[in-house]
């Protein structure tokens, strides 16, 4: 078993409409793993030493390499490609729809309406994930060395104003970051009412603060 590589960056290649190939120089030795488009963007300059924590698959006899930026994030994918019914390409899908720490949040909270945002996971799929994944995810979110975060409205309207949120074009990324700044930064009570949030949360989205963030 692999558990990570250290080398240089080679290359970083698109394949098809969604597969981002990473060819790692280790030893004089190229490695191909399959990345999150999310990890592509972080990767340093070709030519730079960088470690990348790898999950191997055997198919048909082919074994197959998964690179993560961090070994939580490696650990969370084999989380989800022990459910039912989820391969490796909606696991990856998944992590690069939401960030580590608001994937795990939102399947411990069951948050179906943030999980439905991946391409391809429909409201069966979410379910079933965090059926299986919730209690795991509650005892390894602690060993895994970070907390799920609390901020944001109360379950009650949550869904509300994600989905106003989701249906003015902003990302789940763009959605969670914002809610947790409008409870945190902001300090907008909990008992505050449905408008309030997506009316201060969409302020925040339209600052300057929020756009450098995304960047």
């Amino acid at each position: 078993m692999i558990s990570y590589l250290k080398g240089i960056v080679a290359s970083v290649q698109t394949v098809g409409t969604s597969r981002v190939i990473l060819t790692l120089e280790v030893n004089g030795l190229g490695y191909d793993l399959q990345i999150t488009q999310r990890l592509a963007k972080q990767l340093p300059d070709a030519g730079v030493v960088t470690q990348i924590f790898t999950h191997m698959q055997i198919r048909d006899e082919v074994p197959f390499l998964y690179g993560f930026g961090s070994a939580a994030e490696r650990d969370l994918f084999r989380h989800l490609i022990s459910v039912s019914g989820i391969g490796t390409a909606l696991a990856i899908a998944m992590l690069d729809t939401l960030e580590l720490p608001e994937l795990v949040q939102a399947i411990v909270a069951a948050n179906i309406e943030m999980l439905i945002q991946t391409p391809g996971v429909g409201k069966r799929t979410a379910e079933r994930i965090c059926l299986e994944l919730k209690a795991k995810l509650i005892e390894w979110r602690k060993s895994a060395g970070f907390f799920v975060a609390t901020g944001g409205p109360p379950a009650r309207i949550l869904k509300d104003v994600q989905m106003t949120l989701f249906a003015l074009g902003y990302t789940p990324q763009e959605v969670s970051h914002a809610l947790h700044v409008v409870s945190e930064d902001i300090g907008l009570t909990k008992d505050a009412y449905v408008e309030d949030w997506i009316k201060q949360a969409i302020a925040y989205l339209s600052s300057s603060e929020a756009i450098s963030h995304q960047l």
